[in-house]
């Protein structure tokens, strides 16, 4: 009796630390939505990946204001987030938590008050979400709901994708669809006769190449925001047209 109430004590111990683990790791935000019932308004947007299926994210996206999108740095990172229950019971969908990417910057209303009307002005932590994501964790009448949020591994199907825009001498590469972190920190291009060369973030996801590659096939090297990196070799063809998409057989887990 007494090995099975110290075996219950464990049980009971571990089931606490756990618990506390877990609210340790959620942060405190808010949340409202735009974009329509269908979330045409969510495509675009300051991270730069245009229509949102292609880009492999759907319609569960978010912008983030300026406290969180760190000037376009957090493009394609992930986040859980559920309805806080214990400040609004009556306007959030009890049990359900939503996996969102970050596309898109909600800028700040500095005419406005934090607390009416400005909700993405520094220092909240606010998500703009689509309304087809808000509505699979608060009731629509809500408008704005107390959240919790934290960071999530992306888990995407397929490889990493590489649409490449631009003009000779300037190749504009959006980088989407990435998994892990999400986000990419920096990246790497390779032609077919030229070795590898960093690129620069030109803005959101997109990274930029001043060299002339018409007619090379290109190679790619990405880092995300752990540290890790991933090179992809001959992704593109030689005989590629700006405007197209090419996607790597390769992801970060």
């Amino acid at each position: 009796m007494a090995v099975m109430k110290m075996v219950m004590l464990v049980f009971a111990l571990a089931s606490f630390i756990l618990k506390a683990i877990l609210v340790q790791g959620w942060t405190a935000g808010h949340a409202t939505f735009y974009g329509g019932s269908d979330a045409t308004g969510t495509m675009g947007g300051a991270c730069g990946y245009g229509n949102m299926y292609s880009a492999g994210y759907g319609t569960n996206t978010a912008a983030l204001s300026s406290a969180l999108f760190n000037n376009g740095a957090v493009c394609g990172a992930c986040y859980q987030i559920r309805c806080d229950d214990k400040k609004v019971p009556q306007w959030c969908l009890l049990g359900k938590f939503i996996i969102i990417t970050a596309t898109n910057f909600c800028p700040p209303n500095n005419a406005l008050p934090n607390d009416n009307g400005g909700w993405c002005n520094l220092p909240l932590q606010h998500f703009d979400m689509a309304e087809p994501a808000f509505l699979q964790i608060a009731k629509y009448k809500a408008g704005i709901v107390p959240v919790v949020y934290r960071r999530v591994p992306c888990k995407r199907t397929g490889g990493i994708r590489f649409t490449i825009n631009g003009r000779d001498y300037f190749e504009l590469v959006l980088i989407s669809n990435v998994g892990g972190r999400g986000d990419i920190t920096a990246a790497w291009i390779k032609g077919s006769n030229i070795e590898w060369q960093q690129m620069d973030r030109n803005w959101g996801a997109n990274w930029q190449s001043n060299s002339y590659l018409n007619g090379q096939s290109l190679s790619f090297r990405v880092m995300s925001s752990n540290g890790r990196n991933l090179t992809m070799l001959n992704v593109v063809p030689s005989n590629w047209q700006f405007g197209q998409t090419f996607a790597s057989s390769l992801n970060f887990k």
